[in-house]
Parts: C-alpha cells; structure tokens; sequence
C-alpha cells in the first residue's frame, strides 16, 4: 500500500544570510545552506549556515535515516513496523519509547482523542475504499475493539499490546517528534539560527540574517495569507482533508477513535506552535477531532502551544 501523507505542503520562505554563532571557529560570515530530501514521508529540508555545513547536513540526514528506521510505519524493518507485525518489541529504542511517553501524554489530556492505536481502523477504511465501497458497521465495531491506547503497555525493556491484530500509527506525531531529536542534536553541537522540516518545523534560533523564519501555509484552496513566524519555536499542521480514503473526496483520514469514524471538515487546516514539534503535531491531530472550545482548553494544558 503506498504511503500517504496526512499534511498539506508548507512552503518555506527564507532569504539568505550569515551565521555568526560557530563554536571553536572565528566569528565570519557563511552563506544559509539547504539540504532538501524526503524524510518520514514528507517533503523535508534543513537549512543553516556553518563553516562545515555539509559536513553538519551529512551527520544530520543520516541521524533522520536513523530515526526514520524507528518510526517508519511501512519499513518493514522499523521498530514499529514490527511492532504491528508481532504484537511486541524487545528492548526499544530510547527514542521509541519518549516518543510514546508524549503519546500517553497528550492521549490523556485530550480525553483520548489523540490515539495512535487508530490504525487498524486505517487499514480498514483504506482497504474497503480500495475496492470502492465503505467499510461495514460491524466490522468497524469489531475493528475498534482491537483499538485504545490503554490496550498499549509500556516499559524500558518492552512494548507490546494487550490484543492480537492491534496496530499503531505514530504518522500523527513523529514527524514532529523527529524534527526535535534533529534540533537536538543540532544544538547540543552548537549550532544556532536553524530551520528544521521534517513535514513540521522546529527553529533553533532565528534566521541567520537576524529576522524569524517565514513559514506560510497551503490550505489545500491556497496559501494562507498571514505567515506564522519561527524563533526558537516549533509548528505543526494537520488537516481532516488532508488525504481522502474514498476518490469521491468526501471520506477524510483522521478517524475519531471513539466512533471509528472519519473525522468531520470542521476546517481546511489545523495550525499549532509550541515549543516542542512533537506536542505540536500531535496536538493539532488531536484539534481536527475538537470544536473550538475543546480546542482551547485542551491548548491550555501545555505551556506555549496555541493554534496560529
């Protein structure tokens, strides 16, 4: 089955500049460098300025090589990929397992609605549509009792699932959860005045020219007229029509873990900044399934996140 990305296309716009910033190297002036690729599925791409920057890009795409070799739901290799195909995993990575303590933790502050256990409901959904026709109420109904993050147990030395042909898809929140093990690793080197897009975005910094990073947004109708600016800050966006099951364009891929059903076109697109990718991301998953009111109290839970 091949990979759908559940994101509309975010376009960067950023001048160049200088980067002054170097750690163990004379103050000078370096042109912004950027490495454009595919990571986690997305359109992805770094951008810095740095006396060895291809030297810096080359230990940061094969950290995203790494990292993707985690989470990737359709390497069939990935820690989560099998997974899905055993029902456990022995001695997961660190990563994997900080990355499902932000599940837990966004899962219970949006009562649930946040639920990367979903995806055997995807498979369903995607099957079905494969061959034109929607899924039956029964087998959604038994389908969704193989869901639920509570059914999920979790320690160091292993993950593993409480019912046979569970599955999960972290597509809502790794993404951005990847930016920050990147934006990480960029920092504790030293480095400042980067742009991190791995289908969200994380800025250490600003510009290398002195502004904020310009981030403007496609709605699907067009680019959003108001730019969301970047300064040590990360956004993620999601939409509920991002990706269509059905060709019709009517059946959305958001599912909503309570019903197991598609969620419905409350907006184009959900817009979050935090000071985290990860929370951003998942949060704005979580948005497409809320009314406004849900949305803020659930925004108030985490210090810094607000929908742009």
């Amino acid at each position: 089955m091949p990979e759908f990305s559940r994101r509309r296309f975010l376009t960067i716009f950023a001048a160049a500049g200088t980067f002054s910033t170097v750690p163990f190297a004379s103050q000078a002036q370096h042109p912004v460098r950027t490495w454009k690729g595919v990571a986690m599925g997305s359109a992805a791409s770094i951008s810095l300025a740095h006396p060895n920057a291809d030297e810096v890009l080359s230990r940061a795409t094969r950290e995203l090589e790494r990292l993707e070799n985690i989470f990737s739901l359709y390497r069939k290799d990935s820690t989560l990929a099998q997974l899905n195909r055993n029902g456990v995993i022995d001695a997961p990575p660190f990563e994997f397992l900080e990355c499902l303590g932000v599940c837990g933790t966004i899962n219970r502050a949006s009562g649930g609605l946040f639920d990367p256990t979903v995806q055997s409901l995807w498979d369903l959904y995607a099957q079905n549509y494969s061959q034109g026709r929607p899924p039956k109420d029964a087998l959604i109904r038994e389908t969704l009792s193989r869901t639920g993050w509570d059914k999920v147990v979790i320690n160091q030395s292993r993950v593993s699932y409480k019912k046979p042909n569970m599955a999960m898809t972290l597509n809502g929140i790794a993404q951005g959860y990847v930016a920050d093990r990147i934006a990480m690793m960029l920092r504790h080197n030293g480095l400042n005045n980067v742009l991190i897009n791995t289908g969200e975005f994380a800025a250490i910094g600003g510009h290398p020219d002195g502004q904020d990073w310009h981030i403007s947004i496609d709605t699907g109708l067009g680019i959003r007229k108001e730019k969301v600016f970047l300064r040590d800050d990360a956004l993620a966006t999601s939409s509920p029509n991002g990706t269509f099951f059905d060709q019709a364009g009517l059946v959305g891929h958001i599912l909503d873990p309570r019903t197991g059903r598609p969620a419905p076109a409350r907006r184009e697109t959900v817009s979050v900044t935090a000071p985290k990718a990860a929370v951003a991301d998942g949060l704005s998953t979580a948005i497409c399934l809320m009314n406004k009111t849900k949305a803020e109290k659930l925004l108030e839970q985490f210090q810094g996140a607000k929908m742009v």
